[in-house]
């Protein structure tokens, strides 16, 4: 989350006034993340968080806002959006930019999880994909195969040269692959650390940011999460053992595991590269190091583990 739009008090007090959750106390710019303007907003009703989308189609927000209470009203952790009585939309414009107000979650992200942690979130991350699985008019992976593909040859000529040869080789490799045997439906695809809540007994009790939310093979959601959670044999065993509690893998999944997480690490590399190459001016903006995921993605060609279990 990051700061590109600011809103002032007044301006934000007249928008929150339909959804008559008591005075405006105060609001915060959240300096975390990449993508939208968030705000933690503080009422007379409690906290909430506030997000301005900078980039979205009103159809795909309806979607991610619509997934979120999807999820919520089937017992997972998720922000639930603020609506005003009668209204039909989950979000408001403000600023000349789409708005809505969320449900804030107690507890709070943890930098080291554990074996614990990363079998609870395996557990919630297929209960998610189950929860989702049929729910009408989903996007395809907004970052998916294609836009990997075709923002991977807009950043080719502005990197250096041992980073092009990287790129232009990965991309051959994931375009010569076939994942349209393994499991498909909505998934998440940006569970990392900072998405994810835990309250003060340990237990899992937030669900973050689906604003990049999509059909992709379920597989690849897996990837994303092992890829910040689990480096180690033992946490990467714990989380795909809690995923299997809910959703048993496929012998196909097995078999394309080394290449989605790949493809999982090509994702964010190509994500940060272009925040890095195509900045967007806002009063806070993280711009977060891409290097990190290179050096995933080059760890994983050299040495492509098999799934564990």
């Amino acid at each position: 989350m990051s700061v590109y739009t600011s809103v002032g008090r007044a301006e934000l007090a007249a928008w929150l006034q339909p959804l008559a959750l008591g005075e405006l106390i105060e609001h915060v710019g959240i300096a975390a993340g990449m993508q939208n303007s968030n705000y933690f907003v503080t009422t007379g009703s409690g906290r909430f968080v506030l997000t301005l989308f900078e980039s979205l189609d009103a159809s795909t927000l309806d979607f991610y806002l619509r997934l979120q209470a999807h999820l919520a009203a089937r017992g997972l952790p998720c922000p639930l959006p603020q609506t005003p009585v009668g209204a039909v939309n989950y979000w408001r414009p403000l600023n000349g930019k789409p708005a809505a107000l969320l449900s804030c979650l107690p507890g709070r992200a943890i930098e080291h999880p554990a074996s614990s942690h990363c079998r609870a979130v395996g557990r919630a991350l297929a209960q998610l994909h189950l929860a989702a699985a049929g729910l009408e008019h989903a996007p395809v992976n907004p970052c998916g195969a294609s836009w990997r593909e075709s923002i991977g040859e807009v950043l080719l000529p502005a990197l250096p040269a041992d980073e092009a040869r990287l790129l232009r080789d990965e991309l051959a490799f994931q375009s010569a692959q076939n994942y349209a045997a393994l499991p498909q439906g909505v998934i998440h695809a940006d569970l990392f650390r900072d998405n994810v809540l835990w309250d003060d007994a340990g237990q899992l009790s937030g669900l973050l940011d689906f604003y990049f939310a999509g059909v992709d093979a379920w597989l690849f959601d897996l990837a994303v999460v092992a890829n910040d959670w689990s480096l180690d044999p033992e946490r990467l065993a714990a989380l795909c053992a809690g995923y299997q509690e809910i959703r048993p893998l496929t012998a196909a999944e097995r078999h394309a595991w080394p290449a989605q997480r790949r493809a999982a690490a090509l994702r964010f590399w190509l994500l940060r590269l272009d925040a890095r190459h195509s900045p967007r001016a806002g009063d806070v903006v993280t711009i977060k190091n891409p290097d990190e995921f290179r050096y995933l993605l080059e760890q994983f060609r050299l040495a492509p583990d098999p799934l564990p279990g």
